[in-house]
């Protein structure tokens, strides 16, 4: 049987985890984890939540996963009241279909700085909110192209060509630059993520019902979506340890730089978690994959016990 990506990224991971210095797993916390874990905590993403025909849902969830990233740029960023800054960037996006209708390739080609900051309320002040309304920019201006070359314009058609696979999707997807979730790290060596390919497919799948774009055969496959809010709560939690070291900069609010061995290690080693996390459901019985698990895990972070504690900031275009 042939390796998928999504096996690769497992591996990797776990390869970064057999020899991890500045994260480690406490695999003795995870079964009491497991035994205390509400699998129906509150979900809360307004990125699962269909939006009009099965174009323009697909549209949404595409353009939103998009720029599903800016986490090292949101204590910048001006948010709506009482909302963090992915929920601030997901409900501008969702006013912006529902006041001028669907996104199409050619509104995303034609995007520009301006069209980024009046929609998402930021000033272009050289700032990092600037910064990330650039990147915001040139994401959609890479997914018009991409639509266009694969789906001849249409993003139904986009999601078809990976014919109900989500190791297909995740592939496809990563021919835009900015969805090249691949590190390397100094002993285990090349680690593959994936983060925002991954999360494109359990969007439209929970989106969908998993049906039509939403339906793939292999969803069960997705790992954990490897972002710095996930990590955080297993921290919390006490499954993953930082050493000395790298708490001091998460506290001192220091940029983590992506693809250091740091970021790579928090990344891995909370990814490989979640699958040993996982694995100790199945034991009794509680079967969940490590998409929905991911999930539980996400809207778990909102709660004000884990919002208390500082988490590591990292600016880039993965997560």
């Amino acid at each position: 049987m042939t390796d998928t990506i999504l096996d690769r990224i497992r591996s990797s991971c776990a390869a970064v985890a057999e020899v991890s210095t500045h994260v480690t797993i406490n695999e003795d916390r995870i079964a009491g984890f497991a035994a205390e874990l509400d699998l129906d905590v509150e979900k809360n993403d307004p990125g699962q939540t269909r939006l009009g025909s099965d174009e323009t849902a697909t549209a949404f969830v595409l353009a939103l996963d998009a720029i599903n990233f800016g986490s090292g740029y949101f204590p910048h960023l001006r948010k709506r009241p009482g909302m963090s800054g992915y929920h601030t960037i997901a409900a501008s996006l969702r006013d912006l279909v529902a006041d001028t209708g669907g996104l199409t390739s050619e509104r995303l080609a034609a995007w520009t700085l301006d069209d980024s900051a009046a929609t998402f309320g930021q000033l272009l002040d050289g700032g990092p909110a600037h910064e990330l309304m650039e990147l915001f920019t040139q994401a959609w201006h890479d997914l018009a192209a991409f639509v266009d070359r694969v789906g001849g314009g249409s993003f139904v058609d986009t999601i078809a060509v990976a014919d109900g696979s989500a190791a297909a999707l995740v592939e496809l997807l990563a021919e835009m630059p900015f969805y090249r979730d691949v590190h390397d790290h100094p002993v285990s060596g090349e680690v593959l993520l994936y983060k925002r390919a991954q999360i494109t497919v359990q969007d439209l799948s929970v989106a969908f019902d998993r049906l039509g774009p939403g339906h793939f055969e292999d969803r069960s496959e997705l790992t954990m979506f490897a972002d710095n809010l996930v990590p955080h709560v297993l921290r919390v939690e006490g499954i993953l340890r930082f050493d000395s070291g790298l708490l001091s900069r998460i506290e001192a609010a220091d940029d983590i730089a992506v693809g250091s061995p740091e970021e790579v290690e928090i990344r891995a080693c909370g990814l490989h978690a979640v699958e040993l996390l996982r694995a100790v459901l199945a034991t009794n019985d509680t079967h969940v994959t490590a998409g929905d698990l991911d999930n539980v895990l996400w809207n778990l972070g909102a709660q004000e016990r884990y919002k208390v504690t500082p988490r590591h900031r990292t600016r880039c275009v993965f997560y």
